[in-house]
């Protein structure tokens, strides 16, 4: 159990360093498109999630969510930018709603895997 602890704060560690380095990245060169800087944390946070599936560490569900909806605006940046579409999302409410969604499917998919459990 210790191990798989270490493990998982080693991997925690590293993408940590991977944020940082991205973001300071992102910031050093000008000519990187909108949504590119959202894109690429998604994919980290996304990245550490299969990491640590691979390794049978539990997946942490709200950094899985906020990876994947970082990634989804950073497309959505990156696919309007390229086509000229001016339409503003508000970020924030987009992403409570996301997660807010997520943590709602998440509590009821245990509600009914519990009433199958006790219909056994």
């Amino acid at each position: 159990m210790n191990e798989t602890k270490a493990l998982n704060q080693r991997y925690e560690t590293i993408t940590w360093g991977a944020l940082f380095v991205w973001v300071g990245v992102r910031d050093l060169i000008s000519g990187l498109p909108v949504g590119t800087g959202m894109l690429g944390i998604g994919l980290i946070l996304l990245s550490l999630n299969l990491v640590r599936r691979l390794n049978d560490i539990p997946v942490n569900r709200v950094s899985t969510a906020l990876g994947g909806v970082a990634v989804a605006i950073g497309v959505v940046e990156i696919f309007r930018a390229w086509q000229g579409i001016q339409v503003e999302l508000p970020f924030f409410s987009v992403l409570l709603v996301m997660v807010g969604a997520g943590f709602l499917a998440h509590s009821l998919a245990g509600m009914k895997s519990g009433v199958a459990r006790r219909n056994e």
